[in-house]
């Protein structure tokens, strides 16, 4: 375990699942004992109402939640050089974190985390499938960062 880190910014494809999962989670988890923020290589979709769903199962409130985009974080003042670690959680994301690397001193790492998105034919194993990537997101967490602290 390396622990937390004073920022991190997790990062997916659209910033409408698994970004904002892991923001949330990570949020609930460490308390304001770190910076976190979530961006999208784009923003072309609302938060995911499953994600929304299994995260209030477990406490973590993602309604009011706004997807953004690595460019629109730079334009709105969020500085990308300030992030001690980016967390690319989908193979597009880690490719826009590691070009940020060549402006900017960035750690990154790369979590493959289960896509949601499209699984499960019944509303359940749609449920299921978001149960699962959540639980990914946080095994992951506790392992890299520790167990919560709030």
């Amino acid at each position: 375990m390396a622990g937390l880190p004073s920022s991190v910014l997790f990062c997916c494809d659209h910033n409408a699942v698994r970004s904002p999962m892991a923001e949330g989670m990570a949020k609930k988890f460490y308390g304001h004992s770190a910076y976190v923020q979530s961006a999208g290589v784009r923003n072309d979709l609302e938060i995911d109402g499953f994600a929304v769903a299994v995260c209030r199962e477990i406490g973590v409130e993602l309604e009011r939640h706004r997807s953004r985009s690595f460019d629109e974080m730079r334009e709105w003042g969020d500085d990308l050089s300030g992030f001690d670690l980016v967390v690319a959680l989908t193979p597009a994301s880690q490719r826009r974190a590691l070009e940020l690397t060549r402006y900017f001193h960035l750690e990154v790492e790369y979590w493959p985390i289960m896509d949601p998105g499209g699984l499960g034919e019944t509303r359940e194993r749609k449920l299921a499938a978001y149960r699962q990537t959540r639980d990914q997101l946080s095994g992951r967490m506790r392992a890299r960062f520790g167990e919560p602290t709030v």
